[in-house]
């Protein structure tokens, strides 16, 4: 059967409340000022989609937002890059999730109210709308209660309709770190955890043993660590993709999920997981240049242009 997308992205809906500029740490009892302020498209899944759609790749988004008017930012930035937003559910007994983003140079601190994504489950997954992609992708599993319960039945359905997968956990805020690995792996393709959620999940305190402990569960596992690059583990060995190095950094908001962007955009084409990898890295930095998750990915032209003169890349 010819597949009408391919990738399907399943996950947390929200926008981001973005304070850059900001004078000092916030203290209890006291008001500081933030300079510069923005609204956009957030959560870790719909950057993804986003800028996974800009890349030219063919995206469909299930997740579920409130009636309101956040959802109606996280619906035109999604329709204006081109995702398929039609198997999200717009549910007016919740409000549309939120993240006030307090960016401090290349770290920042985060405050997320969940919203409607605490009520997004497996039975609101449309399973034929599923069965038309070509790829699943599943991101932020700890902030998802409901859809974190059925994983292992999220993913064992994907492929036995004939999807491959791939998950990136995202931090666990309960810093809990429960995860049935032994339950899921099997069916996660691609696992694409950073460095520290990595550790946290696998109760490991260094990254080799970290990525000994799950070699033996997962299938292909891509470990992302910022400007050291990432590493990936392929079921026999484990390699080193350097970052491309941004000399000026604009903020590191969604650098990560535009790696996973950049990854998958390569790995639908089954193209070799060393260029996967290197797309991966190139679109996290591409990310950098610009303020938020997906500014910096207008359309295909625009990171053809910046990789090109900012990255001496040709794509």
């Amino acid at each position: 059967m010819k597949k009408e997308f391919d990738v399907l992205v399943a996950g947390e809906l929200n926008v981001d409340i973005i304070l850059n500029n900001i004078q000092a740490f916030p203290e209890i009892g006291k008001e500081i000022l933030a300079n510069d302020m923005s609204v956009v498209l957030g959560s870790s899944s719909a950057i993804l989609a986003s800028n996974l759609s800009s890349l030219g790749t063919r995206v469909a988004f299930t997740g579920k937002t409130g009636k309101d008017v956040f959802s109606e930012i996280v619906f035109g930035s999604l329709n204006r890059r081109g995702v398929d937003c039609s198997c999200v559910i717009r549910d007016e007994r919740y409000p549309t999730g939120a993240t006030i983003v307090l960016n401090y140079g290349q770290d920042r601190a985060n405050i997320t109210f969940p919203g409607a994504m605490n009520h997004f489950g497996i039975n609101d997954i449309d399973f034929e709308f599923l069965s038309r992609a070509k790829h699943l992708h599943f991101s932020s599993c700890f902030i998802q209660p409901e859809m974190k319960k059925s994983l292992p039945e999220l993913f064992r359905m994907a492929k036995k309709a004939g999807l491959t997968t791939s998950m990136d956990p995202q931090w666990d805020p309960e810093e809990k770190w429960e995860l049935p690995l032994e339950e899921l792996m099997p069916y996660v393709d691609v696992f694409m955890p950073n460095i520290m959620e990595l550790k946290y999940i696998t109760g490991e305190k260094t990254f080799e043993d970290a990525v000994r402990k799950l070699s033996k569960l997962a299938n292909i596992l891509v470990v992302k660590n910022g400007e050291e690059g990432a590493w990936l583990w392929d079921g026999k060995s484990l390699s080193h993709q350097p970052a491309f190095k941004n000399e000026q950094v604009v903020d590191c908001i969604g650098a990560g999920d535009s790696f996973n962007a950049g990854f998958l955009s390569e790995y639908v084409k089954k193209s070799s997981l060393k260029k996967c990898m290197e797309t991966g890295a190139l679109m996290g930095a591409i990310n950098t240049t610009q303020a938020g998750g997906t500014a910096a990915f207008e359309d295909y032209d625009t990171v053809r242009s910046v990789a090109r003169e900012r990255f001496n890349y040709n794509l």
